[in-house]
């Protein structure tokens, strides 16, 4: 029975799953565009071709017209339709909203132009434009439709029956029996090519219907296990690779790239109490395998959610579940495969301050609470504790992070961000990984931005084989650099960081952090902060309620 329950949640997650992240499609962004600071929503459709919702909020600055357009990484800007304005919100200053059309399927962005009196300024918004669902016809419209049908095919008949009968008699004339035979030929054979014209029409529709159908969005699979390598634990990945030439996926595998310096990052979250948590980045073996060290987390079953990369700036997450054994040296020194590796206890979702004893545990928190760190430094995600969230609202999650001794403490860059964030519902239909930038992977905007300013007409595909390679060559390169190089190096790549050392951009380098998120649907959720200070990954939780506007 436990096992049809948890594969009823894993069908759950993976029919929810459209490209990256689990359950919220869509982007929220926040940065800098010349002289204005924005926070960006937008909510691309489930249907391609079809229309995407923007909406703008100028936080700083006079905007006064703003124009957004589409760019496709396949055609790039020469290729790219002409701008659209799109509109200020009545009675909400700073606020534009509008639509625009997304015609292609894939990695895609929106170019947002902004202009006012303090100048211009221009903002990229990397999306996926992919269809995860198909457009039913209302039954009253297909009720009209037809009856509108079935009259224009009896016209059509009558017409050509008249024609070369009634059409042709001179006034008073009547019809010959000969005329009479003549028309009804005439109309059964109009009925006869009229018939096959539909019947044509019919499965020409079902062909293009089953074809959509066959290349609707299907997220990557892969089957997660654990492996003994001497007495430690190996979380190893094998993505399954089946029809994928008739899908036209082909070599993308050897076509990633890395985000935050890692090929792929993993997060595990036991279930259902999303008590133990890791964060992990699994390494290459093979083309279709990723392994990586398991840090010292409890037994149970497990949610995985795998997220990768590819060269087009497309993220996917690799979504199931694992059974994790018990570990027979609990207080061995434990191999890493990364130095980022880590992993945290805490308080199960419906036993709060219930916790069991571990060198990595932490308390859970709320809105407005505090979260004790394993070094005594703490975090507070500011809000509320009684006070539920919204559902489809966009928010700022800001946190501030504290000494042990209540003085305010400067986050170190860990793998080129000032934090992360991972949030998950309770049920496992809601994961997304968030930076302070927005709920996008970074590699994502990097290729695109690369892409807005590339003059190739049509990009071609990489050669598998030397892109990998180059790609191999740069993870070993990160690796062997010192952290502080590394670091240095993935920031100034994303964008964060001068390259004179002088600021960082697009994030404010204080003791406070905001991630830009919007809650897709009401629930339970459960939101791990992860920070380092003193050389240390630090992962702190906090727990949330989130209400549907309807029920408010």
């Amino acid at each position: 029975m436990k096992k049809l329950i948890y594969l009823l949640i894993l069908v759950l997650i993976t029919i929810q799953n459209a490209s990256a992240h689990v359950g919220s499609s869509g982007v929220l962004m926040q940065g800098q565009a010349g002289p204005y600071k924005v926070l960006i929503d937008v909510k691309p459709p489930d249907v391609i071709p079809g229309t995407a919702k923007i909406t703008v909020f100028v936080e700083t600055g006079n905007a006064e017209k703003i124009f957004v357009r589409p760019i496709y990484f396949r055609s790039g800007d020469k290729g790219a339709p002409s701008s659209d304005e799109i509109q200020p919100v009545k009675e909400q200053p700073g606020q534009f909203q509008g639509d625009i059309w997304l015609m292609e399927r894939g990695s895609s962005s929106v170019q947002i132009q902004i202009s006012g009196k303090e100048g211009k300024g221009e903002f990229i918004v990397p999306i996926a434009a992919v269809s995860t669902a198909q457009r039913a016809m209302p039954k009253s419209l297909g009720i009209g439709l037809s009856i509108l049908g079935l009259l224009l095919f009896l016209l059509m008949i009558t017409a050509i029956g008249a024609s070369v009968s009634d059409g042709i008699l001179r006034p008073g004339e009547v019809l010959s029996a000969r005329q009479k035979r003549k028309r009804g030929v005439n109309m059964g054979i109009a009925t006869l090519v009229c018939g096959l014209i539909l019947y044509g029409g019919s499965s020409w529709w079902n062909s293009w219907a089953d074809e959509y159908k066959e290349f609707m969005y299907k997220p990557i699979t892969g089957f997660s296990s654990i492996q003994q390598d001497g007495d430690q634990r190996v979380f190893q990945l094998k993505i399954d690779t089946t029809k994928w030439e008739d899908r036209k996926r082909g070599s993308m595998l050897s076509t990633l790239i890395p985000d935050h310096g890692k090929l792929m990052h993993v997060f595990l979250v036991r279930t259902p109490g999303l008590d133990a948590f890791a964060h992990i980045h699994p390494e290459r073996k093979d083309s279709t395998t990723f392994q990586s060290y398991l840090p010292n987390l409890p037994a149970g079953k497990y949610l995985v959610y795998a997220d990768i990369v590819q060269y087009s700036g497309f993220a996917e997450t690799i979504v199931d579940t694992l059974d994790i054994p018990e570990h027979v040296l609990k207080n061995a020194n434990l191999k890493k495969t990364a130095e980022e590796d880590t992993y945290v206890i805490t308080d199960a979702l419906n036993s709060p301050g219930k916790i069991p004893i571990d060198d990595n545990v932490v308390i859970c928190g709320k809105p407005g609470t505090k979260t004790v760190f394993k070094d005594s430094s703490y975090a507070i995600w500011e809000g509320k504790p009684d006070r539920p969230l919204e559902a489809g609202k966009p928010y700022l999650l800001n946190f501030e992070v504290f000494n042990p001794d209540g003085t305010p403490t400067f986050p170190e860059p860990y793998l080129g961000m000032m934090g992360h964030v991972a949030v998950l519902r309770s049920d496992g239909s809601v994961y997304i990984h968030l930076h302070p930038t927005g709920t996008f992977a970074m590699a994502a905007e990097q290729t695109l931005k690369n892409r807005l300013s590339d003059t190739t007409r049509l990009i071609k595909r990489p050669s598998p084989k030397v892109f990998r390679d180059s790609i191999d060559r740069y993870l070993d390169k990160l690796k062997n650099m010192s952290t502080l190089e590394r670091e240095e190096l993935l920031m100034t790549e994303m964008g964060m960081y001068k390259t004179d050392g002088s600021a960082m951009n697009n994030m404010e380098h204080g003791n406070r952090i905001s991630f830009p998120y919007s809650f897709p649907k009401s629930g339970r959720y459960r939101i791990f902060f992860q920070v380092k200070r003193n050389g240390q990954v630090l992962t702190g939780a906090f727990d949330a309620q989130v209400r549907d506007t309807t029920t408010l």
